[in-house]
């Protein structure tokens, strides 16, 4: 049997949050909606299903990470039970119905996989791109997505109109096919879903023109969405049941919506923190100003640049960053102040700069001063 981390390319230390991001992907990748006709596909889907289903749960992890991991007396995977005779092992009182509902009726067991049994619909997933202002001021959004919805051309069956689908010969209606494997003194009943119908029971010769057989369309929605102030990059907002429409009567699927703030020129965001630079000449770095910088929102924050302020030093405007999400609190607006050194001066502030230099104690180059005396003017 194929390890169930295997499946879902995790290790097996991998945390439940590693385990539910890696299945996510999975899904959005792997999903039959978006292979339409892809056998392959549908059942490697029902196996990263299966997977997720025991992985995502922390206790039926702990049950099957227990008997996979316990010793060749106790593992069904390792082929050996001790003691005369064969063992059955069936894998379904480990794992209840699990595989029953994903594999077309699990491991072992007489349960059997109901094709018209309500089933959930698939949860879609969107990426909102945002400005840094309207993730300041929040804002409202009107969201265009598609979703998987019944084809009304064949009200679901996937067949042409004027047909149905037959049943499946190799199955024969029930959607599972049985197999046994022995290994030393071990008997493995396993029965999984029908490759040739997988796991419908019934075969369709004739596909719908609209959906391709399979019995599903993608249309176009709209939904009108309120942003808070303080969004962040990854955030999530979830539409309860504007995902996928679910099957034979089951529960509509979710839409994730995940915002991504792009970037801004002026400001460069940490948590809810903002960082911005201002750059002011040696005079007012020695002497102090006054200085005013145009906020995230346009607003003018005004502050004071202390006496002796050095380069790259960084004064706090504590309650001016972003606002932080759902929350009165705001963080605080970094400044890092710059200096600017003049690469070109006049003569009277060439003058100037030198009186002061031998005022302070401070030695120059007078040579190399008269020497380049031509550049400042």
């Amino acid at each position: 049997m194929e390890d169930l981390y295997e499946i879902l390319g995790v290790p097996r230390d991998a945390s439940q949050a590693d385990i539910k991001k890696a299945y996510r992907s999975l899904v959005k990748q792997f999903h039959p909606d978006a292979h339409p006709g892809d056998k392959d596909i549908e059942e490697k889907f029902k196996r990263i299903n299966a997977a997720y289903t025991v992985l995502g749960d922390p206790e039926k992890r702990a049950r099957y990470d227990q008997f996979g991991t316990t010793g060749p007396n106790a593992d069904p995977f390792s082929g050996g039970f001790a003691g005369g005779g064969f063992t059955t092992v069936d894998l379904g009182d480990l794992f209840g119905d699990v595989f029953s509902q994903m594999f077309g009726g699990g491991f072992g067991g007489n349960s059997r996989r109901n094709s018209s049994a309500p089933r959930r619909g698939r949860d879609e997933e969107q990426i909102i791109h945002v400005t840094l202002l309207e993730a300041y001021t929040g804002t409202t959004r009107d969201i265009e997505f598609t979703r998987a919805e019944e084809c009304q051309h064949c009200s679901g069956t996937g067949a042409k109109p004027g047909t149905k689908p037959e049943t499946c010969t190799r199955c024969h209606g029930s959607g599972q096919v049985r197999e046994t494997r022995k290994s030393g003194f071990m008997q493995f009943e396993s029965v999984r879903a029908c490759p040739d119908c997988n796991g419908t029971g019934k075969f369709i010769k004739d596909k719908c023109d609209e959906c391709g057989g399979t019995g599903r369309i993608r249309k176009k929605q709209t939904h009108s969405m309120k942003i808070h102030p303080g969004v962040f990059s990854g955030h999530q907002y979830v539409i309860q049941g504007a995902g996928g429409e679910g099957y034979n009567g089951g529960p509509a699927g979710d839409l994730y919506l995940t915002i991504d703030v792009e970037p801004n020129k002026r400001f460069e965001r940490e948590g809810d923190n903002l960082h911005t630079v201002i750059t002011i000449n040696y005079p007012q770095a020695v002497l102090g100003t006054e200085a005013q910088i145009e906020g995230v929102d346009g607003s003018p924050e005004k502050f004071t640049i202390p006496a002796g302020t050095q380069h790259g030093q960084v004064l706090k405007l504590k309650g001016r960053g972003m606002p932080h999400l759902k929350s009165s609190y705001k963080g605080d607006l970094h400044v890092h102040v710059y200096i600017d050194i003049p690469k070109e001066l006049t003569d009277k502030q060439k003058e100037l700069i030198k009186a002061l230099a031998d005022e302070m104690g401070t030695p120059i180059n007078d040579n190399l001063f008269s020497k380049f005396k031509g550049m400042f003017k």
